[in-house]
């Protein structure tokens, strides 16, 4: 099998740490700061195509993994900077193959509803008997700047204490499963991961410590984000980086997980479930929490992780989807003394 591509000398290294829409968002605002993105993904998916391909192979889910290699292959920066970009005529070669990977097939058979992504990373997980050299091939293969890494090199699964679901509201009752964690009627009190020691992948450990940007969120905010603060080995590489910490907080409550839960709530969720988490940036959207008493409350949300909080115009207009260009330049403004460093080296190298 092919060896992983080497770090792009000279370039930010960035490690963007989620699942999901919110890690594809993200992924795709990284890559206009720089080639050099890692991502580091969660693997407690129990549904659809992810989920039959678990129960049936016990591989983990490759659905997350499968999108985050399709944003990497896919962002506008990293497209203009391949010799062979898009052609007056059509797309490239990347963005057709990133279309291909997240293309489902049709019909009612035994391949319905799986993407041809998923296919061929859990084929490729059961030829190399390693997820990480099965997508490690994935890159080298379609030529991807960056790398996709597993948080786990086994498949996890989310617990949760859900109330609501009783007569008794001070009743919790416990809901297991990913799906049925996103989609409960109750509200989600706590997760914990099963196994609840679960090990971390080495090559993500390292990736974290070694970055000079490492994101977290936005995404589902107890499936896909605090998952990442759960598994103790990753935890302690995300307080012993010296790369700077930022973290994004979703627009808006997600129907299911989050319902009813302000901004402010969501970073006491996250600080109650790793209060020894440290970040140096909170990033929020303007619009979801205006100037004034809320802001403040909101601020010393952010001081119990040491963070600073940064209020920004992040969303596509007229929807609760951040936009990965303004993503990108809230970035670039936080970091930009970095940036102009990694600039000159870029240039030396």
């Amino acid at each position: 099998m092919s060896a992983p591509q080497e770090s792009a000398d000279g370039h930010m290294r960035i490690v963007a740490l989620g699942g999901g829409h919110g890690l594809y968002a993200t992924l795709t605002a990284m890559r206009y700061l720089s080639p050099d993105v890692t991502a580091v993904v969660t693997v407690a998916d129990d549904g659809g195509s992810s989920g039959r391909l678990r129960a049936e192979l016990g591989v983990i889910p490759p659905g997350d993994l499968r999108m985050a290699l399709s944003a990497l292959m896919s962002a506008p920066a990293a497209l203009a900077a391949r010799s062979d970009g898009p052609t007056p005529h059509g797309p490239s070669a990347h963005e057709l193959w990133a279309s291909i990977f997240q293309h489902r097939f049709g019909g009612r058979g035994a391949l319905a509803g799986h993407p041809i992504g998923n296919l061929l990373l859990a084929g490729l997980t059961e030829v190399t008997g390693d997820p990480v050299a099965a997508l490690d091939e994935l890159v080298a293969v379609f030529d991807i700047d960056g790398r996709v890494l597993p948080m786990s090199a086994v498949p996890l699964d989310i617990e949760a204490d859900v109330s609501g679901l009783e007569s008794d509201p001070r009743i919790s009752r416990c809901i297991r499963g990913q799906v049925a964690v996103a989609t409960t009627p109750g509200k989600v009190r706590r997760v914990r991961l099963l196994p609840n020691d679960p090990p971390a992948t080495p090559e993500a450990l390292q990736a974290i410590r070694s970055a000079d940007l490492v994101v977290l969120g936005p995404g589902s905010w107890f499936s896909s984000v605090i998952p990442h603060v759960l598994v103790p080995e990753q935890l302690a590489a995300l307080r012993e980086t010296n790369g700077r910490r930022v973290l994004f907080v979703n627009l808006a409550p997600e129907p299911g997980e989050t319902t009813g839960f302000s901004v402010e709530r969501h970073l006491h969720v996250l600080h109650a479930h790793a209060d020894v988490l440290r970040v140096d940036d909170i990033v929020v959207d303007a619009a979801s929490v205006p100037a004034g008493r809320e802001r403040d409350h909101l601020i010393r949300a952010a001081e119990l992780f040491g963070a600073r909080l940064h209020a920004g115009d992040l969303a596509i207009p007229g929807r609760h989807v951040h936009d990965p260009e303004k993503v990108a330049t809230l970035v670039k403004q936080l970091c930009e003394g970095e940036l102009s460093r990694y600039a000159v080296r870029a240039q030396e190298s």
